[in-house]
């Protein structure tokens, strides 16, 4: 993974107000921990940031300079807006050019499974220790013509060379089952209500269809007592 570069600034501000007013310039409030050094609190510019996030990942590595000093630090923890879907914090992670870093590396499911079956991502992440240069952007599992009953564990991922698996290689990532029918569906949650005593009120239209039944039966009897 190629490290973006990054100019960032020496944060000086804090608060609320501080952060709204660094976010209006376009840039990003952050905090860089690691190696048993202070935190360091910084600004980051808004697009660049962004971009090189987007690259990396979850993951992403950046080359900061500091007020020329550099810093290669990880992302750590990102914060979004949940409505603008702007950044509005990160938290990095100080690294060095050869040290290894434990991280969490996403699955990719590619492939179209066989007709009629449904794949299921049990588990969309795993833990491996790399090198901070040379972190995996991801892992895909393919499940290309899989049939019902195929399953995939994390021993079965193809790792780079110098990564690591941490996660338990029993760990279960895909699932490829057979795909229900909708009245075998509606049947379970029928089921699973009755179990756990769940009643449901009669609509107006079943009111109505179990009037005209009724109705119906009615008329139906007086007829046969004539």
């Amino acid at each position: 993974m190629a490290a973006e570069k990054i100019r960032a600034e020496i944060r000086t501000e804090f608060g609320k107000g501080a952060a709204r007013r660094i976010r209006r310039e376009d840039k990003i409030p952050a905090v860089v921990y690691g190696h048993g050094a202070e935190p360091r609190h910084l600004t980051l510019p808004g697009h660049d940031t962004m971009m090189a996030i987007k690259h990396g990942g979850s993951n992403a590595l950046l080359d900061l300079d500091i007020d020329g000093e550099a810093q290669l630090a990880l992302t750590k923890d990102v914060q979004v807006d949940p409505i603008r879907r702007v950044i509005e914090h990160v938290d990095l992670i100080a690294v060095k050019r050869g040290e290894k870093v434990t991280v969490d590396v996403e699955i990719h499911v590619v492939g179209e499974a066989a007709a009629e079956t449904l794949v299921v991502t049990e588990n969309a992440v795993v833990s491996v220790e790399a090198e901070a240069t040379h972190i995996p952007e991801s892992f895909e599992v393919s499940v290309e013509g899989a049939e019902a009953g195929t399953l995939v564990y994390a021993s079965e991922l193809t790792l780079p060379s110098g990564v690591e698996l941490l996660s338990d290689p029993e760990l279960l990532l895909v699932n490829v089952t057979q795909q229900q029918s909708q009245e075998e569906l509606d049947a379970e949650l029928e089921a699973a209500e009755e179990e756990a005593g769940i009643e449901h009120e009669e609509s107006d239209e079943e009111a109505a269809e179990g009037d005209a039944a009724e109705g119906d039966a009615a008329a139906a009897e007086g007829s046969d007592d004539e």
